[in-house]
């Protein structure tokens, strides 16, 4: 069963850190570009940061460049990110999935299920 198992999430006050993990397991992880979503209540899921296969390759967007970093361990198939400096605007549900390309981080590419995801919630 192809699949990603995600975990970290929490409850942290503003400019807190957390670091999210995501298992994979079912398939070849190391072959495939992967990414980290987000979808907050009455929003539309929106890519967060996104690494290719070796690693070499990262893109993140606007909102949290230089806050974020997005990271993989190819022999624990499991990727990370770390955030720091939380901001309010940051609460959503946090998933993780393979995408085409991690040059363009916008969407799922189809191959691994989106699974329950990690709630993270930024409040004072």
């Amino acid at each position: 069963q192809l699949q990603f198992v995600e975990s970290g999430g929490g409850l942290v006050q503003p400019g807190g850190s957390l670091r999210l993990s995501c298992e994979a397991s079912g398939f070849a992880f190391d072959y495939y570009d992967v990414g980290w979503f987000r979808q907050a209540p009455g929003t539309e899921r929106e890519g967060v940061a996104c690494i290719s296969p070796g690693g070499a390759g990262r893109d993140y967007a606007d909102s949290v460049k230089g806050r974020f970093t997005i990271s993989r361990d190819n022999k624990k198939n499991t990727l990370y990110l770390q955030m720091n400096n939380l901001q309010p605007e940051d609460t959503a549900n946090y998933y993780c999935t393979t995408v085409r390309t991690y040059a363009d981080c916008s969407g799922s590419n189809g191959v691994v299920p989106w699974g329950q995801g990690t709630q993270v919630t930024v409040s004072s």
